[in-house]
């Protein structure tokens, strides 16, 4: 059996995380995948984390990711810098924050973890 492409698809989860497709986005984590945002907090199980993404892109309807690159650090995790560009619902203000993610897999190729660091705003 041969391996799943990670970066292949870590960069397919940006771009489905940037068409806002959480019917698709939610499908490729683990049943009790983890997610840490610097920013966000902590989130643990599926559900959990389906509810903060539902949650973020109510509060940031246009938000959009752009990475240049993605590094396979580990076999089994993916690291990428990214630009965050949007409109805070609220206010209307314009919002971009550059960071680093990292998302590790499980041998499915299921999303186990994911860990974001917000670098400068």
């Amino acid at each position: 059996m041969s391996s799943p492409d990670h970066a292949a698809l870590a960069r397919r989860y940006v771009e489905l995380s940037n068409a806002h497709d959480l019917d698709r986005v939610i499908p490729m984590f683990d049943q009790f995948a983890s997610y840490h945002s610097s920013q966000y907090g902590s989130f643990t199980g599926k559900q959990s984390i389906q509810e903060m993404m539902q949650g973020f892109f109510s509060g940031y309807p246009d938000v959009h990711w752009t990475v240049d690159a993605y590094t396979l650090e580990t076999d089994n995790s993916v690291s990428f810098f990214f630009v965050m560009r949007a409109t805070r619902a609220e206010t209307g203000d314009r919002v971009e924050r550059q960071g680093k993610e990292r998302i590790s897999f499980g041998e499915d190729g299921l999303i186990t973890h994911i860990e974001v660091d917000v670098l400068s705003q």
